[in-house]
């Protein structure tokens, strides 16, 4: 699957998007299985609290099932202005 990073998240990992083979049943589990890369994807997940969670461009919840999902995107809240 495709995994998105943007705005500091991009900045802590490093890239702005990667292809990942995962066994991750859900968005939790993915993290859990990214955090334990490098500190740099440790920093980034942190606090889930400070991030929001889109798969395949439709927000969702971190307790989300991957089956199926070709696109996961990680980023913070937006605020409008």
């Amino acid at each position: 699957m495709d995994i998105l990073y943007f705005a500091w998240l991009r900045e802590r990992i490093g890239v702005p998007r990667e292809r990942v083979e995962t066994g991750a049943e859900t968005v939790r589990d993915l993290v859990a299985e990214l955090s334990a890369r490098d500190e740099g994807y440790a920093a980034a997940f942190a606090d889930l609290s400070a991030l929001r969670v889109a798969l395949d461009q439709e927000l969702s919840e971190f307790d989300a099932p991957l089956a199926g999902v070709r696109e996961v995107a990680f980023f913070p809240p937006m605020t409008g202005g």
